[in-house]
């Protein structure tokens, strides 16, 4: 009885992860258990950080925002506070932004709401 060689399915899934383990060092990327193993710890990492990438983005702008308003001579949680309480919906993102490329535009926000 000739033995089973799995055929098109398995070579394909074997394959897929191979080709993930592109570039991986030494026989992680050439041996399929190897590559399996780290390819599985490679998507655990990337679905983990794609989520610390928001939370890191998050402190860019806060820092951003702290730093230009103290410039301004305000600090970050009056500011904050103050633009919710005169309901400008200028989310931190875009807040920071403006603080970098348009000091001048950050600093008449600043001024519009201590008044």
């Amino acid at each position: 009885m000739p033995r089973v060689k799995r055929g098109f399915k398995a070579r394909r899934r074997r394959n897929r992860i191979l080709r993930h383990a592109k570039g991986f060092y030494s026989a992680r990327s050439r041996q399929y258990a190897s590559a399996v193993e780290s390819v599985h710890n490679a998507w655990q990492d990337s679905y983990a950080h794609r989520r610390a990438r928001k939370r890191d983005f998050r402190k860019l702008w806060i820092a951003r925002i702290s730093a230009a308003a103290k410039e301004c001579g305000c600090n970050y949680s009056t500011l904050i506070g103050t633009l919710k309480r005169n309901g400008i919906d200028l989310d931190r993102k875009v807040l920071a932004d403006i603080a970098v490329r348009d000091p001048g535009g950050f600093k008449a926000i600043v001024q519009a709401v201590q008044n």
